[in-house]
Order: C-alpha cells, then structure tokens, then sequence
C-alpha cells in the first residue's frame, strides 16, 4: 500500500466550518419550529443527531493512525490490486428507485416534481459544501491525488437515499430504507476500492443526512410546481404493460 502523509491540522478548518454550519442551521430551524410547535423542534433535533455525529467523529479521526491502519487491514483482506467500481453506480439507484417507484403508482409525499425539485436543491448543496471542503482540506487519499475529504460519491449517494427516505417513509418503509443499502454499500466500495478513508465516507454520509433533511423540513420553492392540477395541468409518469411512459392531460 502507497505511504502517505496527512497533516491532521489542515483538517481544523473543515471541522470548524462543518460544525457552525450545522449549529447555526439548527439554530435556525429549530427557532422558527419553535413558533409553531415544540414538538417539532424536539423531532427535528433528533433526527439532526446521527449526522451531526458522523461529521464530528469523522472530523476528529481523519488523518488518526486508526484510519490508517483500518486502511491499511482491508487492502491487505481484499488485495493491494483490487478495483470493483460498482460504486460508481450505486450512489445513483435511489434515484432510479424514485421514479420507478413513481411510475409504478406508489403513493409518495410529493408529486413527481417536487421531488424532482428538492433531489436537485439538496443535491446542489451538498456537492457545493462537499467540494468546498476537498479545496480547504486538500487531503491525500490512500491511492495518491488530492481531495479525498469528504467523499464525493458518499455524499451524493446518502443524499439520494435520504430523498427516497422522506418521500416513501411513511407510505413503503421497505422502498424507502432501501435507499440506504445502496449508500452504504457505495461507501464501502469507496473505502474497499482504495479511494477514501474512512473518515471521509462518514462525514459524506451526514453531510447528505443533514442537508436533505434541512431541505425537506423548510421545503424551498415549497408552491413552486407548474404541473399540479390546481394549474389545470397535470403530468404524472406510468408504467403500464412493461413500458414507461407519462400521462399527460389539460383541464379546460
């Protein structure tokens, strides 16, 4: 395995910047949840825990022996030369469960695009917090290159499965958890294939855990949606005979 070498403290500025983003990001949600109901302030803490730990725990052992050497073990279990890129893949199957699922007629919490319209904004936030992160850190990964904290495909795959999580969760639990299996599994690969450490997959995973859920609790462009049927037009993907297709009709 390639010997390298990471600085711990050019890993400060990631933290503190993670940190008082998720601070003042439950400051605030928490603030306007509390005008309207302290049950939701409670719920909304709750759920902010898992992330919040994963970035934390994350942060303090990225670039620790312990990583290093749990690396180090897993090359040595699978081969120094083994390389399954699967992972490149599996962090977009939530969302191929997600319009299937609509197809198909499975009753979600929002209308196809909604949907579509919270994947993209969660999405774009966290790739920019992601990204922004791989530039200040500028962490080596165990293969060699630069911008290996956080992983990349981590967060985008814990992001579409918590999309699929909110839209299915109270309707198909099993669809909806599904999602998961197929982030952890790109993880895993991240870490299996020699690309990431596993701090970085960690803060990835609550990176997207946080930011989705920031986003389907304030709900952004929340009346935005030019094809509901209220607007007399409505559009709505099927899955009829085998063969995907969409309904389209106008209300005169």
């Amino acid at each position: 395995m390639r010997k390298i070498t990471i600085n711990p403290g050019s890993l400060k500025p990631a933290l503190y910047f993670v940190l008082t983003a998720f601070f003042l990001l439950s400051f605030h949600s928490g603030s306007l949840a509390q005008v309207r109901d302290s049950t939701t302030v409670k719920s909304l803490i709750k759920t902010e825990i898992l992330p919040a730990s994963l970035i934390g725990a994350g942060s303090i052992i990225s670039g620790s022996q312990f990583e290093k050497n749990l690396q180090t073990n897993l090359r040595n279990t699978v081969g120094n030369t083994y390389e399954f890129r699967i992972d490149d893949y599996m962090q977009y199957a939530p969302i191929a469960e997600l319009y299937i699922a609509d197809m198909c007629g499975v009753k979600a919490k929002n209308h196809w695009f909604d949907q579509t319209k919270y994947l993209i904004i969660s999405n774009v936030i966290t790739a920019s917090i992601t990204h922004g992160l791989k530039y200040i850190t500028l962490k080596t990964r165990p293969s060699g290159g630069m911008y290996s904290f956080p992983s990349g495909h981590t967060t985008l795959a814990f992001t579409n499965a918590s999309v699929l999580y909110h839209e299915f969760n109270e309707t198909s639990p099993l669809l909806a958890y599904s999602g998961f299996a197929f982030s952890m599994a790109t993880a895993s690969f991240r870490m299996i294939n020699n690309k990431h450490w596993l701090s970085d997959v960690m803060v990835g995973a609550g990176i997207g855990l946080l930011v989705t859920h920031l986003v389907y609790h304030f709900e952004p462009l929340k009346n935005f949606n030019p094809f509901k049927k209220d607007l007399k037009i409505t559009i709505i993907p099927q899955f009829d005979d085998h063969n995907p297709g969409l309904y389209a009709a106008y209300q005169f």
